[in-house]
């Protein structure tokens, strides 16, 4: 297939102004954005808050595990079925009814009287998440006909959600340092006010035929979600529990399942065919291994600021903002040099240099200063920042033009799957290793070598990304 990435392109990725709503709705982009905003900072906020929230309601490591993947879980198991959900329903229609869930289920995160609670509201506010995702960008496409407005609109909108996972775990730290852990939760509440207000002046979206592949669903949402109780579970009580060993076998068995009916489905929610390609694999395990270097660093050092080095949740909020700061300059270096290069010497780079920063942070140990430690991790971020846009560029280039709307979601959904599996595993070792440094250890050296595995796995690709 022949690539359609080029300096044009990049320039295109890399234009994010104001210009984007001129010859589109600006009201249409600031409701898709600020929604994406919302969905994309609820995955991170969490994770500087994990030590108040566990010393206000209780709960042990796997306690803290399910807060954070309670939302991401079914954030990820739910979102190929909602953009099927998005068409059928129209996509102002999925995202408004999406946007009441997530505001209701924020609420009900706020007002958690127990961990159990909490963890019931997190997984419903990942099921508004997953809704909101497909319609949002459907929303941006709506409001922007022409081609070029709209990849301008698109740039706004995917800077936003950077923006937001930049803002996560420092405005996390700072909330609950000055007004407590609940306002992590309800400061979504004026944040989806606003974006109602906005989305009251959208146009109605038209409804298209789509079918929703129930069997498939279902079987993806019981091996995702079996397979990290498994994980979660086994690392608190042990793998040999009656309970854990039969939560994996059938994660196991739904997993079987799930591959059988995407076979024989005439409409499966995961067309398989995409992995005839070499380019749509080798993206898909980029993407999971960058969420897994990311989301885990960021869970495990939370935790590591905040219980074993003494700091407060704004002091450990305030050590990951070297890591964000310069993630909007490092994905315009990306758009440049892919323009330049083709999307492979952007990826590997940013994939040797997170792995670079996860190995160094292997020798952090108890006394290691708390700058160093920031410092540290900021190759993670930056190298992550390098890869994700040249990636998901080389991905739509791999694929039909028809199918790249699917194939942007199943690499969101894969990245989602990493960060949830990252925080399951991680928190597995650094419950089960000895020690919490320990465990540490062993999730950076997890991480970093998986980047260096995609990132060979990259090099076999060609230059300029053609399949």
């Amino acid at each position: 297939m022949k690539s359609r990435f080029t300096s044009s392109s990049a320039s295109g990725i890399a234009a994010v102004a104001p210009e984007a709503a001129r010859s589109g709705s600006p009201v249409v982009l600031g409701a898709a954005l600020l929604g994406f905003f919302l969905i994309s900072l609820d995955a991170l906020i969490v994770t500087v808050a994990l030590p108040d929230i566990g010393r206000g309601l209780g709960g042990g490591m796997s306690g803290l595990q399910w807060m954070v993947d309670g939302y991401t879980l079914v954030f990820a198991a739910l979102m190929l079925c909602a953009g099927a959900l998005s068409d059928r329903v129209g996509a102002r229609r999925a995202y408004g009814g999406g946007l009441v869930l997530f505001a209701l289920a924020s609420a009900a995160c706020g007002l958690s009287p127990g961990l159990g609670v909490l963890v019931a509201a997190r997984l419903v506010q990942g099921a508004a998440a997953a809704v909101m995702m497909p319609a949002s960008l459907a929303l941006v496409r709506q409001g922007f006909p022409d081609q070029v407005s709209r990849g301008r609109a698109i740039a706004v909108w995917t800077m936003g959600g950077a923006a937001a996972v930049a803002a996560g775990p420092v405005l996390g730290g700072a909330l609950t340092a000055s007004v407590g852990w609940r306002w992590i939760f309800f400061v979504n509440l004026p944040a989806s006010l606003l974006a109602l207000i906005l989305l009251i002046r959208v146009p109605a979206s038209p409804r298209l035929p789509a079918r929703i592949d129930v069997a498939g669903q279902v079987t993806a949402v019981l091996a995702m979600g079996a397979l990290t109780y498994g994980v979660i579970e086994g690392g608190e009580q042990g793998f040999g529990r009656p309970l854990v060993v039969a939560s994996l076998a059938v994660a196991v068995v739904a997993a079987a399942a799930f591959l059988a009916v995407q076979v024989r489905s005439a409409h499966p929610m995961l067309p398989l065919p995409l992995f005839g390609s070499r380019v749509v694999v080798v993206s898909l395990a980029v993407g999971f291994m960058l969420n897994v270097a990311y989301y885990g660093g960021v869970f495990v050092f939370s935790l590591y600021l905040q219980q074993e080095r003494g700091q407060s949740a704004l002091q450990a909020g305030l050590m990951f903002l070297p890591m964000t700061a310069l993630v909007a300059v490092a994905n315009l270096a990306s758009a440049r040099l892919a323009g330049r290069f083709g999307p492979r010497v952007p990826m590997v780079a940013g994939q040797l240099a997170g792995a670079a920063g996860l190995a160094a942070l292997v020798g952090v140990g108890a006394h290691t200063g708390v700058w160093v430690v920031a410092a540290l991790m900021v190759p993670v971020s930056l190298g992550g920042a390098l890869t994700v846009l040249a990636l998901t560029a080389m991905l739509l280039d791999a694929v039909p033009a028809d199918r790249a709307g699917t194939a942007s979601a199943v690499l969101n959904t894969g990245r989602q799957a990493g960060g949830a599996i990252a925080v399951a595993v991680f928190g597995a070792l650094l419950a089960g290793a000895g020690t919490f440094l320990a465990g540490m250890r062993w999730s950076m050296l997890i991480a970093a070598a998986g980047l260096v595995l995609t990132a060979g796995a990259t090099l076999t690709l060609p230059r300029d990304g053609r399949m």
